[in-house]
């Protein structure tokens, strides 16, 4: 019988432009390098591919959450590791998600809302802020961060290198990944 690796589901949650993704792709990357596969599941190319049909909506928000978090197991039973950055805003989804897998590291990525409004990569806060946008998490719809997260980083006081390193540490603590 094969022996099948461990796989493992590492979650970042947080607002908008906190940096969830860029986060999520250096893992990725430095997980590639040291051999463990890594599949990058990014909340805006879930919903754009896998959920084009839903809105914004509390209901519809969970629902992407739960399909994302079914992919994330998946890619987890197969002995990989699932690097998971979503906004998921709801902390019932996200512990939904939790109890799903085997071995669920969640990380929230923090960034006090001033800074976010000033990176604004995307230009979502503007348009939240001039009413172009309704619904939009941390301003007028609600963000729930983790009560218990495996590990809270804040964007705006270490570079991503620095968090990256701290992420892997914690990584390696936790037995979610192996090391190097």
């Amino acid at each position: 019988m094969q022996r099948r690796a461990k796989g493992s589901v590492i979650w970042f949650t947080g607002l908008s432009g906190s940096g969830k993704s860029t986060l999520a792709g250096l893992m990725s990357e430095e997980l590639e390098r040291r051999g463990v596969h890594a599949e990058r599941l990014d909340g805006d190319e879930i919903r754009k591919n896998l959920s084009p049909e839903l809105g914004f909506s509390p209901a519809d928000r969970d629902e992407n959450i739960r399909r994302i978090g079914f992919v994330a197991a998946l890619v987890e039973r197969c002995g990989a590791c699932a690097v998971v950055a979503a906004i998921s805003p709801y902390r019932t989804a996200r512990d939904a998600v939790r109890r799903s897998v085997q071995r669920f590291v969640e990380i929230h990525v923090d960034c006090p809302i001033d800074v976010l409004k000033a990176r604004d990569p995307k230009g979502l806060y503007k348009r939240a802020l001039a009413g172009e946008l309704t619904g939009f998490t941390g301003l007028d719809a609600p963000y729930e961060p983790p009560l218990s997260p495996e590990l809270h980083v804040r964007t705006d006081l270490e570079t991503p290198a620095q968090t990256v390193a701290r992420i892997l540490s914690r990584l390696e603590e936790l037995g979610a990944i192996p090391r190097p």
